[in-house]
């Protein structure tokens, strides 16, 4: 499905009464690798091709879609005769053609992998977590995946782009066994470039999550101080997404709703998207919608300076689209979503390292996992979850930590926020460091 199908398509809509029309080409390639005891327990090779049209006919829209290329007669016809019966919108339209910024998103070396050499990474996740230490019994999960992808979208406006894409990931969940005790570790890490995913790394990390925790104890409630390892962080973070989506905020569903311009986070702190990052997971050269994605500050010093918009969110507020048009895949409609969402100090100077974070905790817990983060509210932003991590007296780590809980709001959360870290991570297409949290109530 090249460039001479998209515009056949196109041709075929505005020949039969579309007043405008998109065209969104996605194929894409996947090798998934389960490992299990050194060997392999999934080996799953998938090949995907589809393609959607979206059409607008006196301003009432319509969309179809189809994996099969000798289908577009039928495709187009159903996306009209949607249109028909659809609620007619001023705000609809597609975007003008504009430069693509340039982006490093690609990687031969995943496109050409040997499945044998796929295995054997996958492989090194799960090993290097049993040679980490005796005590990891376990292991509930070691995987990886490795997939490339090409995507191609045409409008009437004018729009072609295309782009291709690639992405590997490495997870693993362990579990360390001392006694009649055990305890959970694990670790991701993804990248669109090969040499980005160090597979070991992965393995020995989640082996030192879970023997950290092993002998952890139970603590009296207390308001103390919380040091988010940068994982939990991004949990979040990823709560806190929706709150900047335009969608959410013109479907009365973000808390950030009416707060522009005020200090809605603590003034250590930026929230940046940028889909111009090489190599990070939401990186791409333009959005579900053919709009370049661009680099742009959403929070600065905790002041709410924006929102993020695909091309009707932004129609409907008269302004101009953030290149964020989110999109599943060619079955599915644009939405409005993040490229690489991340947190930043508000100036370099801010960034601390680890050690002076962990010094300046007189009572609290150094949090490296949470139990019920999917119950939070992201609405509202309200929570209540379960954590477990390292008890820090006088700046010292003393015991690990097991069943508390916190709760209250993710704004309140990131407002009280005393001493950003340097230590940046991503998270597929979500970054934060670690953060430093003070007066928060803390229960046993």
């Amino acid at each position: 499905m090249d460039k001479s199908f998209a515009a056949k398509v196109l041709e075929l809509a505005i020949a039969k009464g579309a007043d405008e029309a998109e065209v969104y080409i996605r194929e894409s390639k996947n090798l998934g690798i389960e490992i299990k005891d050194l060997k392999i327990e999934t080996l799953e090779s998938s090949v995907t091709a589809g393609y959607g049209i979206r059409v607008i006919k006196d301003k009432q829209p319509g969309f179809s879609y189809s994996t099969d290329p000798g289908n577009i007669s039928h495709v187009v016809d159903t996306a009209l005769e949607v249109a028909r019966y659809a609620e007619r919108d001023e705000n609809l339209g597609f975007p003008l053609p504009l430069p693509s910024g340039d982006v490093s998103v690609f990687d031969r070396r995943i496109d050409s992998i040997d499945e044998q050499d796929a295995i054997e990474l996958v492989m090194l996740v799960e090993k290097s977590a049993l040679d980490a230490d005796r005590r990891i019994r376990k292991i509930r999960k070691a995987a990886g995946s490795f997939g490339t992808s090409d995507t191609r979208i045409v409008n009437s406006k004018g729009v072609d782009a295309c782009y291709s894409a690639s992405g590997c990931s490495a997870h693993i969940t362990v579990i360390a066994e001392e006694g009649s005790e055990s305890q959970m570790g694990w670790d991701y890490e993804g990248s669109r470039f090969l040499d980005d995913v160090k597979f070991g790394r992965v393995g020995a990390n989640a082996a030192k999550r879970a023997l950290q925790l092993l002998g952890a104890k139970k603590i009296a409630p207390l308001k103390g101080s919380i040091l988010l390892d940068s994982s939990v962080a991004s949990e979040f973070l990823g709560i806190f997404a929706s709150a900047l989506s335009s969608e959410s905020v013109q479907k009365g569903k973000s808390m950030l709703a009416g707060k522009k311009e005020e200090q809605v986070l603590s003034p250590l702190l930026n929230i940046i998207d940028n889909g111009l990052l090489d190599g990070k997971l939401g990186s791409k050269p333009f959005d579900g919608e053919g709009v370049p994605t661009r680099s742009k500050t959403l929070i600065e010093g905790g002041v709410l300076k924006g929102f993020l918009y695909n091309t009707y969110t932004a129609r409907k507020e008269g302004v101009g689209s953030t290149g964020n048009a989110s999109r599943g895949g060619a079955s599915g409609l644009p939405g409005v979503g993040p490229t690489n969402l991340y947190v930043e100090p508000s100036s370099p100077e801010n960034a601390k390292n680890f050690g002076k974070l962990l010094e300046t905790v007189v009572k609290g817990i150094y949090v490296t996992e949470t139990m019920g983060m999917h119950t939070a509210n992201p609405v509202s932003g309200e929570f209540s979850v379960g954590i477990s991590g390292l008890w820090i007296e006088n700046g010292a780590v003393r015991y690990p930590v097991k069943e508390a809980v916190i709760s209250g709001n993710v704004l309140d959360l990131f407002r009280q926020v005393i001493m950003v870290g340097d230590d940046l991570r991503f998270y597929g297409n979500i970054g934060v460091a670690s953060l430093l949290i003070e007066a928060i109530d803390i229960s046993g």
